[in-house]
């Protein structure tokens, strides 16, 4: 019965030593290997490896692409203050989770990401006015993503992509800033009213000079023959209207001659 007992304890043994001598590294993630406390160069990748039992452990790393998103209160050129919010895209580099455990531990995130984005943007937005936040986004972008890289980099973090989504200024410059864009369409509308002006103007002298030219063409037109033409087609006209009957009084050359009376 104690040979029984033992041989018991002997396969739970068995099967417990068996069972840490095993470990599974699931899909995305990468295996750092501890023994008795110390990190070992090998990198574990995903699947099934043995390992030492109660000697090595597993710790496992994620390395698929994860996603922070953070805002940053820094000081433009022009000393505005401007809160930046940005999301970044970020994995670990495989090969060196190892080193990334050993230095930082699994608090990366909090220990070098967030401090980095921060200082990065710090360190850019200090070079643009407040303006040419707004209209160099993109340039603004590609120099937060290249110093942040360089930061991350030295950690074996790799740098996939940022967005940064949004600028927000102070109360008083948002003033600022709608108060110009008022004036810049007033004045906009103020010179557009003066081309119509203008333009309005010029028409109305092309129309003068184009009824100059043509009464100057006409007079230059008007002959001797032309004026007895004229008479003439009025005393046709006449003729045209006359209903046949005399004028009781007719004058001229001659003295007027009453035509009822004889006299």
């Amino acid at each position: 019965m104690t040979g029984g007992i033992i041989g018991i304890i002997v396969v739970v043994l068995l099967g417990i030593l068996g069972f840490n001598s095993f470990t599974i590294v699931n899909a995305g993630h990468r295996g750092v290997v501890v023994q008795l406390g110390a990190v070992q160069p090998n990198v574990l990748g995903e699947g099934i490896h043995f390992k030492a039992p109660f000697i090595q452990t597993v710790i496992p790393v994620e390395v698929r692409v994860q996603k922070t998103e953070n805002s940053a209160v820094s000081a433009s050129r022009d000393l505005q203050n401007v809160t930046t919010t940005i999301a970044v895209n970020y994995h670990l580099n495989p090969d060196a989770v190892n080193k990334l455990y050993q230095d930082v531990g699994l608090g990366y995130s909090e220990r070098i990401v967030n401090p980095a984005i921060a200082e990065a943007l710090k360190s850019v937005t200090a070079r643009y006015t407040a303006e040419e936040l707004i209209t160099s986004r993109q340039e603004v972008s590609e120099q937060v993503k290249e110093n942040l890289s360089k930061k991350l980099t030295m950690y074996g973090m790799i740098l996939d992509e940022i967005n940064i989504t949004e600028f927000n200024f102070s109360e008083e410059f948002n003033r600022a800033i709608e108060q110009k864009q008022v004036a810049e369409q007033q004045a906009l509308k103020a010179k557009l009213d003066l081309e119509r002006v203008k333009i309005e103007k010029e028409q109305t002298i092309q129309q003068a000079q184009a009824v100059a030219e043509s009464l100057r063409l006409q007079k230059q037109e008007v002959t001797p023959e032309l004026v007895k033409l004229r008479e003439i087609e009025a005393q046709l006209e006449a003729i045209k209207k006359w209903d046949g009957k005399l004028p009781n009084v007719t004058g001229g050359a001659t003295p007027f001659i009453d035509v009822t009376t004889g006299k």
